[in-house]
């Protein structure tokens, strides 16, 4: 069985790359009806080893949030979720870790499984 992201990692898996470091790639979501993730600069950040999800690795897991959190400062993304889902119940759906890096703005509408609907 291939996995998506570990293609996208070693390079033989499309994607559009937005940062690397020897441990982790950055990387858009796929485009989806016309939308390019939940938010305008949505990114993917995903360690290059595969790892299950957050438990299966904590130390992997929190070298991909620590980029995750350097991306986000990097781009001046002051107000935003540094998210990422572990099972299917909890919406995971790619089963390679990921961290999603989702910029926010008053009004985008985004409300997250948690929150009140608006």
């Amino acid at each position: 069985m291939t996995c998506t992201f570990c293609d996208i990692a070693t390079g033989t898996g499309p994607a559009t790359i937005v940062a690397e470091w020897p441990d982790t790639i950055a990387i858009f979501p796929r485009e989806r009806g016309g939308k390019r993730g939940c938010t305008e600069g949505h990114i993917l950040v995903i360690p290059r080893v595969h790892v299950r999800d957050a438990a299966d690795q904590p130390l992997v897991t929190a070298i991909t949030m620590a980029r995750a959190a350097e991306l986000a400062k990097r781009l001046g993304y002051a107000d935003c979720n540094i998210i990422t889902n572990q099972g299917a119940v909890a919406t995971q759906t790619v089963f390679h870790l990921h961290v999603h890096l989702v910029p926010r703005r008053a009004g985008d509408g985004l409300a997250l499984p948690w929150s009140a609907a608006a």
